[in-house]
């Protein structure tokens, strides 16, 4: 089969690899590295954990900054932007700051804007082990971080009103994600391989809903660009993952490489997107085919009948003008989701069927 040669818009040709999401379900990250070593060789991530408790979340992993300034009060029930406190201007001056310098390429600033070591030990443990055991098979690293949209729906301010919506906050969320995804990035780059990193927003597919209605592409296209922005500026990969139904026209046209989606569950609403996608794929665009299911129902699944069920999309994908060549030698393999609240056991059924989906799409042949 003739293979495609890559493009300025991704220099890495997977051609059916396999990677995963991010979380799963242990507390600690030899039991996590283990599993990601055994079943996802060439394109191994670091692992989220989230059974370690509150410190893994989203705040205290990836939004650091906005805590250590004061600018988000952290309570037991939660978190939210006191933005009637008196210093509330201080604090947004302290972190405008510490954003520009980091900008310009302070490094001191960026370390700022790091995963704390207490609350992400499985990104540690990750680039520890990639150094100890070396680095032979291993075609690209993988990182993951909250994206603008699920961040910002999450939190609000001391009103109850989501911060999304509001211009300052929605501002420094976006700010402070996009030096995160800097240092994400060059942290990983450190290995000396190329770097995909996702940014993991399922409620990019919020836009059109009645539940939000004053958002707009433009909007989510401004803050994932400012996203990607930072990501290349340390030569790696950008992705976006969402494990919703969404307008994927909308990710295709973003400044991205990468877009992950449930196809298992999403993926005949790829289909009135042919055009975009075959653009896409075209400049060197990738797509993560998320065809192992992250629920129960991954049990009575092989990954026989998983590939037939990717076939047939890709074969209706190829009936809608998208190459079929391009389709196979732009694809990533992976769960439809992360893994954090499930079972150790059926953790590993899924990631078995990961690989096993991977090494038959890597011969695989279309008629």
């Amino acid at each position: 089969m003739k293979t495609s040669e890559p493009s300025p818009l991704s220099p890495f040709l997977p051609c059916g690899l396999a990677t995963g999401i991010g979380s799963l379900p242990f507390t600690e990250p030899v039991e996590a590295l283990a599993m990601i070593r055994k079943y996802l060789p060439a394109v191994p991530h670091w692992p989220q954990l989230p059974r370690r408790g509150s410190a893994e979340n989203f705040v205290f992993q990836f939004l650091r900054p906005l805590v250590d300034t004061a600018l988000l009060t952290v309570t037991k029930g939660g978190a939210y932007f006191d933005t009637a406190h008196p210093a509330w201007p201080d604090r947004l001056t302290e972190l405008y700051s510490l954003y520009f310098a980091a900008e310009e390429g302070n490094r001191d600033a960026l370390e700022k804007f790091a995963l704390p070591k207490s609350s992400a030990p499985g990104f540690f443990a990750f680039l520890k082990d990639m150094r100890r055991t070396g680095l032979h098979g291993i075609k690209c690293v993988k990182g993951h971080m909250v994206g603008p949209l699920t961040a910002g729906f999450q939190l609000k301010d001391e009103c109850g009103r989501l911060a999304y919506y509001q211009d300052q906050l929605r501002d420094i969320i976006v700010k402070t994600l996009a030096m995160h995804a800097r240092w994400q990035a060059a942290a990983l780059s450190s290995l000396g391989l190329p770097v995909l990193l996702f940014v993991d927003d399922p409620c990019v597919g919020a836009c059109g809903s009645c539940y939000h209605l004053t958002l707009t592409n433009e909007m989510i296209l401004e803050d994932l660009n400012t996203i990607f922005s930072a990501v290349h500026k340390e030569n790696a990969m950008a992705g976006v993952h969402s494990c919703d139904a969404a307008d994927w026209s909308l990710l295709f046209e973003a400044d991205l490489e990468i877009v992950s989606l449930d196809v298992y569950r999403f993926g005949d609403s790829l289909l009135c997107h042919a055009a975009q996608l075959a653009n896409f794929l075209k400049r060197g665009g990738i797509v993560a085919w998320g065809i192992v299911p992250t629920l129960d129902g991954a049990f009575e699944e092989s990954a026989g009948s998983l590939l037939e069920r990717l076939r047939t999309l890709w074969l209706k994908l190829i009936q809608c003008g998208v190459d079929r060549e391009r389709l196979r030698d732009r694809s990533l393999i992976t769960p439809a989701c992360g893994m954090g609240l499930l079972s150790p056991e059926l953790t590993e059924k899924i990631y078995r069927l990961t690989g096993e989906v991977s090494a038959f799409t890597a011969r695989y042949s279309f008629p």
